[in-house]
């Protein structure tokens, strides 16, 4: 539950209606209290709750507070818009959906719409700060070490008033919004790839609708999606080209599905933090199911090197993934330092601001190269399916294995580059060993020891993948392994080391990797196999068999959290 804290102020503004508002966004218990008391906000921390803070001057939509109080990052987070929106109040400079710099009134792009959402957390710098107003709790926040995320409102309306001639106005734009529309159409993503945005998202809200009238859940919409990718592995399985086409259309509706379970959740604020880490594991089960799929179709079809393309496609897909998920993290890092943003110089810095103007020109064709040219997992699925119905599934995986190896000499290469400037280390925390998936043998070795701040640290946990799947490989094809047994081991590799990526994208603690051997104790596990031939596929089976198992453990304690509570709807989508 949410408690909220409603501050009125001098300014014009409606509390009543307002704290109606906060009551249907989830707040339990609104407490009304005059700019600067500290005390209501002190007695409201003091209960350790998520806390909804909001000024007196805010008029809104009512899916904006619920919106912002249902925000699943598990941070803190501020309201934001355009600076028409509020030029009285604080501006905001946005870096990655985070508050990079807060700024005087009028300043930047971005205003403070005067709504915070305080994590537990978080709850002691908040009443630290309790002599100011709402602007000024942004601020002793942030410059207090926080990281606040942005909440931005887009087709929704919200803005902050200064009198009676601006209420009735801003109370008019509300009611001219269709509130569910809007809801709609933001439960898609701002900013997607090229086949996502043009052949997926244009009709997808109507299937999230839908599924959202028959109750269906974000869960459940990704075990249909799991269900579709595998039937379309059975279709390339069967290698026939009626097959083979209907495999294609099924993996298309099986990503359709897969943007669906993301809208749907952000449609109805079905949020859970396990539910999202059981879609990202799910993402990347269907892919490597799919190309297992194409490989064993082909070779039925009596098409050689089959089984290679698809442990090569694995292994290069898996530390492309690894490398895009810690050059994120270290991003997020350097956004929310502003120093060491600004220190960035040389040509790091100069493909930093090539960058960002690229990104910020939406639309543009160089916009959308770069967008497709990274090969995301629109432009693979779209890529399989069409190579796949017109060719075969050999022609696919190479299509795969040449089009990813570009994009990730490309992305290396610029991220390479960039990330040496900014020297911000990311593998520095006491979490760093789960991360890399140090087992106990490393641990007793290095005790407390951390990585130092070369700004390339966020290349370890994918360089350990590299190193260890290849070693599997190697060691598979030493001892005749057979190439099934080598790519299950492989999937379920991946899927163990995805689980500590996911973890670390939904804020959720690492688990114990060294529970899965550590990188280290399978590495013995693979000598012993080279070692002893005619045990090799016994012991590869068994590692396979034991990391499945952890796997299997976790899974089933993240699908039985996955159920979101209720959460409540503002009624019919009024508007106020």
């Amino acid at each position: 539950m949410t408690l909220a804290v409603l501050l009125a102020g001098a300014r014009a503004g409606d509390v009543e209606v307002l704290a109606g508002q906060l009551r249907a966004a989830g707040a339990r218990e609104v407490l009304v209290a005059p700019v600067g008391d500290g005390a209501v906000l002190r007695m409201a921390a003091a209960r350790g709750e998520r806390l909804l803070v909001c000024g007196g001057d805010l008029v809104a939509n009512d899916a904006v507070l619920w919106h912002l109080a249902t925000d699943p990052s598990g941070r803190s987070v501020a309201l934001t818009g355009p600076a028409g929106a509020a030029p009285h109040a604080a501006g905001v400079r946005e870096a990655r959906g985070r508050v990079a710099e807060v700024l005087p009134a009028g300043a930047g792009q971005h205003a403070f719409l005067g709504a915070l959402l305080v994590v537990p957390a978080d709850l002691p710098t908040l009443v630290a700060a309790t002599g100011h107003d709402v602007d000024g709790l942004l601020g002793e926040l942030h410059g207090s070490g926080v990281t606040l995320g942005a909440h931005r409102v887009r087709l929704l309306h919200a803005e902050r008033v200064t009198d009676a001639a601006g209420l009735a106005a801003a109370r008019a734009a509300v009611a001219a919004v269709d509130e569910d529309a809007a809801r709609l159409r933001l439960a898609v993503k701002e900013r997607d790839d090229f086949f996502t945005t043009f052949f997926v998202s244009p009709w997808s809200p109507l299937v999230t609708r839908a599924a959202a009238r028959l109750g269906l859940t974000p869960t459940g919409v990704t075990a249909v999606s799991v269900a579709l990718a595998g039937l379309a592995a059975l279709g390339f399985w069967s290698a026939t080209r009626p097959a083979l086409i209907a495999g294609a259309v099924l993996l298309y509706l099986g990503f359709v599905l897969d943007c669906v379970d993301g809208q749907l959740a952000r449609y109805t604020r079905r949020f859970s933090v396990a539910g999202g880490w059981l879609d990202t594991m799910a993402d990347r089960l269907k892919e490597y199911v799919v190309y297992a799929g194409l490989a064993a179709g082909a070779e039925r079809a009596g098409l050689g090197h089959t089984w290679p393309l698809a442990v090569a496609a694995i292994v290069l897909q898996t530390v492309r993934h690894m490398t895009d998920a810690w050059y994120g993290a270290m991003h997020d890092r350097a956004a929310s330092r502003p120093a060491a943003a600004a220190g960035v110089r040389g040509i790091g810095g100069r493909l930093g601001a090539a960058s960002e103007r690229v990104q910020a020109d939406t639309g543009s064709p160089i916009y959308w190269l770069k967008r497709i040219v990274v090969f995301p997992i629109g432009e693979r699925w779209a890529l399989i399916a069409v190579v796949t119905a017109l060719v075969n599934g050999r022609a696919a995986l190479i299509a795969v294995l040449v089009w990813g190896g570009l994009a990730f000499a490309y992305t290396l290469a610029l991220r390479g580059l960039r990330a040496a400037s900014m020297r911000v280390p990311v593998m520095a925390g006491p979490d760093a060993p789960d991360h890399r998936d140090d087992g106990p043998l490393v641990r007793l070795l290095r005790p407390g020891r951390r990585a130092g701040g070369s700004g390339l640290d966020w290349l370890v946990p994918a360089a350990l993948r590299a190193v260890e799947y290849l070693a599997v490989v190697a060691v598979g094809v030493y001892r005749g392994v057979p190439y099934p047994l080598l790519y299950l081991l492989l999937v379920l590799l991946a899927l163990h080391h995805y689980d500590l990526v996911a973890r670390m994208e939904k804020n959720i603690p690492p688990r114990r990797a060294a529970v899965a051997l550590g990188w280290d104790g399978r590495m013995i596990v693979l000598i012993l196999a080279a070692l002893l031939p005619a045990a090799a596929p016994a012991l590869l089976a068994g590692l396979a068999g034991y990391v499945g198992l952890v796997l299997g453990i976790r899974a089933a304690a993240g699908f039985a959290a996955s159920r979101p509570a209720p959460v409540p709807v503002p009624e019919g989508g009024r508007t106020r």
